[in-house]
């Protein structure tokens, strides 16, 4: 008789156990990668909250998408890190959970992008009408319907996947309970857990890349148009931050979970999977900063208004 999942209390990580070698070198680069994540992340935060100059919609979405990367990126690393020194166990319920906001936060990232295309078509195509119809209320609804559909894939996978029986090996072939990986230790049928996986996984890849395609078609056919060279380059350059960001994220993801090959892939499957869950957290900041000049002369002025109150402080005379 098969033990039922109900009875299963720890699965073990295995992550890149074949390769020992690796192993501290891996936890060096995962702590340097989180540190660096939250520090930009935690800094792209403070610096739209705290300069009124980026008080618009667009700074409003990066503000969620840097504590979405943070969120994202938590939930990942540290215990894959534990992994890497040796505790390699995690519990039936740990493991759910990670699974849990692991797929919630993916997912609403995804919508994120999307979200964030539709708010440069808006801002090129319809200049005159962007804060009428990018108000508070309706980025506040954007937010949260990005949020909700998290929920729904993220309840989906996980109750599909936690209703299978797991038995004999409990050894999870990942540095993460990811939904691939996992069903893979069951000794029920998963067919009808991976028709689920691809049809919902396929739905949010291509909704969301529909509209980031479309809403660039529109904003590019809208730039052409443009009259003045220094326009197309100044209304261009608002949008190639958010095309690397969206490369980067849909390009690996549609690799790890939008084909058929990719349940059956395993240490290239790890690799991509690193990749778009701990170092596109870090690199997301970074892009941002880097590549947009509002941000960087946000950044200026802030390191600017600090130098002079402490330079202020330091020339006060003492009171005594």
């Amino acid at each position: 008789m098969m033990e039922n999942h109900t009875e299963v209390t720890e699965f073990i990580l295995i992550g890149f156990k074949d390769q020992p070698k690796v192993q501290k070198t891996l936890f060096c680069l995962f702590l340097a990668i989180y540190i660096i994540t939250l520090v930009g992340n935690m800094g792209m935060i403070i610096i739209t909250t705290t300069d009124a100059q980026l008080h618009s919609p667009m700074y409003f979405f990066l503000k969620n998408l840097s504590f979405l990367d943070i969120c994202y990126s938590s939930v990942i690393t540290p215990k894959a890190m534990l992994s890497f020194t040796g505790n390699q166990n995690i519990s039936y319920s740990g493991c759910a959970t990670q699974m849990f906001f692991f797929s919630l936060f993916g997912t609403t990232e995804a919508f994120f992008l999307a979200v964030m295309a539709y708010d440069r078509f808006i801002a090129i195509c319809s200049p005159l009408l962007y804060h009428i119809i990018m108000s508070k209320k309706r980025c506040v609804c954007l937010v949260c319907i990005s949020y909700i559909f998290g929920c729904i894939n993220c309840c989906t996978q996980t109750g599909f996947t936690f209703s299978l029986s797991f038995c004999g090996s409990l050894e999870i072939d990942h540095f993460f309970c990811d939904v691939p990986a996992v069903m893979k230790t069951s000794c029920s049928a998963t067919f009808v857990n991976e028709l689920v996986l691809f049809s919902l996984c396929g739905f949010i890849i291509v909704t969301t890349a529909i509209v980031v395609i479309v809403s660039y078609v529109y904003i590019i056919s809208t730039i052409i148009h443009i009259p003045s060279v220094k326009g197309k380059q100044k209304a261009f350059s608002t949008c190639t931050s958010h095309l690397m960001a969206v490369s980067l994220f849909f390009g690996t993801v549609f690799f790890m979970y939008a084909q058929p090959g990719a349940l059956s892939s395993r240490n290239q499957g790890k690799v991509v999977s690193m990749f778009y869950t701990v170092v596109i957290p870090m690199l997301n900041p970074i892009i941002y900063s880097l590549r947009n000049r509002e941000v960087k002369e946000a950044l200026s002025r802030q390191l600017r208004k600090h130098n002079i109150i402490k330079a202020w402080q330091g020339s006060r005379p003492e009171i005594k």
